[in-house]
This record gives C-alpha cells, sequence and structure tokens, in this order.
C-alpha cells in the first residue's frame, strides 16, 4: 500500500525543491503543507490520513495527546537532532518511530551578525528613508571595534559568533551556567564573572543557550535594566528566555537602544501581537536557520530517514 507523507510549514515551497524525493519512487506520496496548523484539533484533523509526518523544527507540537488521535502515523521525522516539544515516551508506545537529520549552525551564526550589525548601523531606517525620500542620514551608526559583545552561551553557535567578533577587534566575555574558564580561553574570550556583570559591561549581548528549565525567564525585568541605555540585545535562540513582556517594555521605554530578534513566543507571529510595532525592534521571522544548504540537508536526509524505515533499518533516531 502506497504510504502518505506530509511535510509541515513548507512556508517557501521550498522542501520538494531541496531533495530529490523521487527517490522514494512509488512507495510514497509527499504532500508538502505551505501553511501553519495551529491548535491540536486542527493538526490532528489535518493529518489524520498521513503515515509519516516531516516537521520543520519545533513549530507543530507533538505531545501524546496527539499522538494517541494520528493512528496512521508511523514515522516522525524532525529537522535537527533535539526536539522539545515531541513526547517521545508517547510516540515508542503508540509505535511511532521519531528520527532527526544534522542541522548546521552556520545559518544562526550568520543572521546573528546580520541583526547585530542591522541594529549598530540603522540599516533598515537609513535604507527605508533612502528608498521613501526621507532624509539623507538620520542616525549615528554604533560602533564594534572596541566594544564589549557579551554572549549568553558559549556553544556550537555561541562560539562562532564569538570568533565574528574578535575578528571585527570587539571585545568578547561570555557566561553560562556551566561555562568554565578552560572553555572560554580555548574561544578566545573572556569568562565573565556572572551574568549580572556581563549585562552591565556589555555594548551588544548576545543569547545563544537552549531553551530549559534553568534557562527559561533567564533575562527577566531586573536582568533587562542592568543593561547600559545604549546597548543593544540580540536573541536568535528562543523567544521564551527572554521575558517578552519586559522587554517590550524595556524598548517601548527606550531602557536599552535597541533589539534584534528572531524568535518569538508564538509562530507565526499574529498580525495583532505587539512585537510587530515594538519600537527599536529589528525583527525577523525566525529565520535563523532558513538556508539554502541547511534546508538540503534537513530534506535530503528526511529523504534518507525515510528511506531507511521503509529498509526496516531506521538512521538517526530520536531522542
Amino acid at each position: 500500500m502506497r504510504l502518505r507523507c506530509a511535510v509541515l510549514d513548507d512556508y517557501q515551497g521550498a522542501a520538494t525543491a531541496c531533495a530529490d524525493w523521487s527517490a522514494l519512487g512509488d512507495r510514497v506520496e509527499v504532500v508538502a503543507l505551505r501553511e501553519h496548523i495551529e491548535g491540536e484539533d486542527a493538526v490532528a484533523a489535518a493529518l489524520a490520513d498521513y503515515d509519516i509526518v516531516v516537521t520543520l523544527r519545533e513549530r507543530v507540537p507533538f505531545p501524546g495527546s496527539l499522538i494517541a488521535r494520528l493512528p496512521r502515523l508511523k514515522l516522525l521525522v524532525a529537522s535537527g537532532m533535539r526536539n522539545s516539544v515531541i513526547d517521545y515516551a508517547a510516540a515508542e508506545a503508540h509505535g511511532v518511530t521519531v528520527c532527526g537529520t544534522a542541522s548546521s549552525p552556520t545559518p544562526p551564526v550568520e543572521l546573528t551578525w546580520a541583526l547585530l550589525l542591522g541594529l549598530a548601523r540603522g540599516i533598515v531606517e537609513e535604507s527605508g528613508a533612502l528608498r521613501s525620500g526621507g532624509p539623507w542620514q538620520s542616525t549615528v551608526g554604533a560602533d564594534l571595534h572596541g566594544r564589549r559583545l557579551g554572549l549568553l552561551g558559549l556553544g556550537k553557535i555561541g562560539s562562532r559568533v564569538a570568533a565574528v567578533g574578535l575578528a571585527f577587534g570587539m571585545r568578547v566575555s561570555a557566561w553560562s551556567q556551566n561555562l568554565t574558564a578552560e572553555r572560554a580561553e580555548e574561544a578566545g574570550v573572556e569568562l565573565a564573572a556572572g551574568k549580572e556583570e556581563l549585562l552591565a559591561a556589555s555594548d551588544f549581548v548576545s543569547v545563544h543557550l537552549a531553551l530549559g528549565e534553568r534557562t527559561r525567564g533567564l533575562l527577566g525585568a531586573a536582568e533587562l535594566a542592568l543593561m547600559k541605555p545604549t546597548a543593544y540585545l540580540v536573541n536568535t535562540s528562543r523567544a521564551a528566555i527572554v521575558d517578552q513582556d519586559a522587554l517590550l517594555a524595556a524598548l517601548h521605554e527606550g531602557r536599552i537602544a535597541g533589539a534584534g530578534v528572531d524568535v518569538f513566543d508564538v509562530e507565526p507571529l499574529p498580525a495583532t501581537h505587539p512585537m510587530r510595532t515594538a519600537p527599536r525592534l529589528l525583527a525577523t521571522p525566525h529565520l535563523g536557520y532558513v538556508s539554502q544548504a541547511n534546508y538540503a540537508t534537513y530534506y535530503g536526509q528526511a529523504v534518507e530517514d525515510i528511506q531507511a524505515y521503509l529498509a526496516g533499518s531506521p538512521v538517526r533516531r530520536l531522542p
């Protein structure tokens, strides 16, 4: 019997173009869904007739209650090798195999710097003014050379962000709860004495931590109040690490110079969400992982995962 495969959240219509799905032959019918499906009832209805689901990052949660409502589901493929919104125990209990794919740290590093540079040099404001007949030069750019870049997290992404900062001639410091002086020295950066010291001393703060119980709400109103009024915050990690109401208040009140944000508490962002109109905010629609090479990896390996499952030898199993 021919299996049916749903590819979720293919916003750009790129999933089928970035990989050779024909390798699955006539065994699998692949359907790419361009629109995001919101809510468990809607997801359960939309996926009721599918045997395989390819889900993009952590866009759609798969709790046990949803998995129980998908009796045809046999294989769930998630992009990346870590996914916090899949109930693995429930998947196993219902006979659903869960597999992942590789994911490059390079695209989020590059987007971090796109946001940071855009903020520092007023790129959006100046470009908009130039194209609309506005004033010729209205901002004064913030220098990077000699300024302090503070990194919350120094893992695969944070360490690469640090290397770029050093190349710009910035003074780079980092902090996380498990970061050691030896690890910081290996990356060529200073170990901050603590979170508070890093926030108070930095001209640019960039978040590169995994979301967990220890990092959820790590930056609240008290922490943001420690930042210089001339400092910028960049978050390409997870929205919940930064208290969203506190960030909005800081932006509206001008308590920080600005923020570059790629992640939100609700995605896609509703049309009336206050982040869409917040001042001093440079925002992008979760583009951190979105690049041609990363998509080729995601969907190419999704095809491999499906082939391996059909052959009876699943690869890249999660968790």
